[in-house]
């Protein structure tokens, strides 16, 4: 088993919950302060840690849900559902462990307008719970 952070659709209540074939919930977790958070054309969100000196300037800890997810959920089921912008990596949680989770493909490239700053939330439901949404597209 591993520890997964989750925070988009495949949270508790989520459309794609389902994709954790009954993962065991660890708890509601954040983010270490170091991260932004973004909306993709409103359909998911995407981590990114911010880096350069210091790595956490401009940076917001991110509400998400802890599971221990077994590999072959992982592999088999929570993956091959990810979209292509979205790739496996490693985060820091506010506790300072570490755990797995999706982040924005590094080589990613948006297009214009697509990708939507919503750090102010720090909380996808947050966000698409919210009348409009209200954070800027990266420059």
């Amino acid at each position: 088993m591993t520890l997964m952070f989750l925070n988009g659709g495949a949270m508790r209540g989520g459309p794609l919950h389902h994709l954790l074939a009954g993962a065991r919930f660890v708890g509601v977790v954040r983010t270490a302060p170091k991260y932004r958070f973004y909306s993709v054309g409103d359909r998911f969100p995407a981590l990114v840690e911010l880096t350069g000196p210091p790595e956490s300037e401009g940076g917001v800890s991110i509400a998400g849900e802890l599971y221990d997810v077994p590999w072959e959920v992982l592999r088999e089921s929570l993956l091959p559902a990810e979209p292509a912008e979205l790739e496996l990596g490693v985060i820091e949680l506010e506790d300072g462990s570490g755990c797995l989770s999706m982040i924005r493909r590094r080589t990613y490239h948006e297009p214009a307008g697509l990708y939507l700053d919503i750090s102010d939330h720090a909380d996808w439901r947050s966000y698409t719970d919210s009348p409009a949404p209200s954070g800027s597209t990266e420059e």
